[in-house]
């Protein structure tokens, strides 16, 4: 008898415990597998691509009858895309995960470093910085689907009572704006990025030289914003833009002279 044939046979002869029937009539949302890395390629807005790691997570619905899920499904629906998943096939994982788990719901998660190579403000020079984004992507047997793209965007923020208040100076600190947004056409990277950087008192950068960084210590201190200010910043130009319907933005700011983090939130539903 064939090698194959023999392996086949003692695998339907192997009990599926996973497939047993569950009395406690309680259904889980979300079961699967997390901080899973995998290749990623991401498309770049002026047509490059660059390829980084993704920390993925993937779950589906399991249904109150059933014991357990089949975990080395996950995994065998994301090896299929080769070693390198393209971010347009990402949309396409949740639907293979309904087929292959008889699910009713399937939800996945990408999160990746990004990166940008980005031009000190006065004497030009290059330096690499790196943003962390998240592809949140959920699909339904009712043929219905959901997208979050998500940015995190290190910025500096100057306090304006801080300002207003000293005689000379003000204090500063880098905070971080979690920005996360559904859209209706789909939405690049780098202009959430962009328009998060915009609502900052400065934007950060990798490699500043003198003359840079008197540039960027006097802007900071020439557009003060509290936390508050960040995220209505934010938000305000996400309201004026009609692709996007969702968002929410949270800010927190890594105070220098407390021990203590300030924190604020908006989210919105366009009506």
């Amino acid at each position: 008898m064939p090698a194959d044939i023999n392996s086949n046979q003692k695998l339907q002869e192997l009990k599926d415990t996973q497939s047993e029937r569950d009395d406690r009539n309680i259904a889980i949302d979300r079961v699967g597998v997390k901080a899973l890395r995998f290749p990623v390629e991401v498309r770049e807005k002026h047509g490059g691509t660059q390829r980084t790691v993704a920390t993925t997570s993937l779950a589906v619905h399991l249904p109150e009858h059933f014991k357990g899920t089949h975990m080395s499904r996950f995994v065998e629906v994301l090896n299929s895309h080769g070693n390198c998943l393209d971010v347009r096939e990402m949309k396409t994982v949740p639907e293979e995960l309904l087929e292959r788990l008889d699910a009713s719901r399937a939800h996945v998660e990408f999160q990746f470093p990004f990166f940008r190579t980005k031009l000190a403000p006065v004497t030009g020079k290059g330096g690499v910085l790196d943003y962390e984004v998240k592809f949140e992507v959920e699909a339904s047997s009712d043929g219905s689907s959901d997208f979050i793209c998500t940015v995190m965007v290190p910025v500096a923020t100057l306090c304006p009572c801080s300002k207003a208040i000293s005689e000379y100076g003000a204090h500063n600190q880098r905070g971080l704006v979690t920005f996360a947004v559904r859209a209706k056409q789909p939405i690049w990277v780098e202009d959430l990025i962009d328009l998060v950087e915009s609502s900052a008192s400065c934007e950060l950068y990798s490699l500043l030289k003198r003359p840079d960084e008197k540039y960027v210590t006097e802007r900071a201190y020439d557009n003060p914003v509290f936390v508050e200010d960040l995220v209505r910043n934010v938000a305000s130009k996400a309201n004026a833009q009609d692709n996007i319907i969702w968002y929410r933005v949270e800010a927190e700011n890594y105070e220098s002279i407390h021990n203590h983090n300030a924190y604020a939130m908006i989210e919105h539903t366009a009506e």
